[in-house]
């Protein structure tokens, strides 16, 4: 039941599995990424991010609507963009800061696309 919830419906529960429990989810994930090496703590230090548009997804007019407002680009170009992504990755924004970039990719989410951090 847990693989078909949504990224949204996921946070809202751990948010509440962490107050109904008195926990965090963040330290296991920071303890589990620690053996991977070197790559995950310059990961976790890291001050700028790129957001990366990997999929349009279903709904891919509410995307070009994001995408249209986030990159202040016109609409052919935020189409273009998304209709590429398809193919290939493409970069929505470069060197944003952390909670800028958690930001875009909860709304480029919500509006159904997959986004990737680097």
């Amino acid at each position: 039941k847990i693989e078909e919830m949504s990224v949204l419906d996921l946070a809202e529960l751990v948010k509440v599995l962490e107050e109904k429990f008195g926990v965090s989810a963040s330290a296991p994930m920071m303890m589990a990424a620690a053996p991977a090496g070197a790559g995950a703590a310059a990961e976790e230090e890291k001050s700028s991010f790129t957001v990366v548009l990997a999929a349009p997804g279903d709904k891919k007019i509410e995307v070009i609507k994001v995408i249209k407002d986030i990159t202040q680009k016109g609409l052919k170009e935020a189409k273009d963009m998304v209709d590429a992504s398809a193919a290939a990755p493409q970069v929505v924004r470069e060197n944003v800061k952390k909670e800028e970039a958690d930001e875009l990719k909860k709304k480029l989410e919500a509006a159904g696309a997959k986004v990737e951090l680097k």
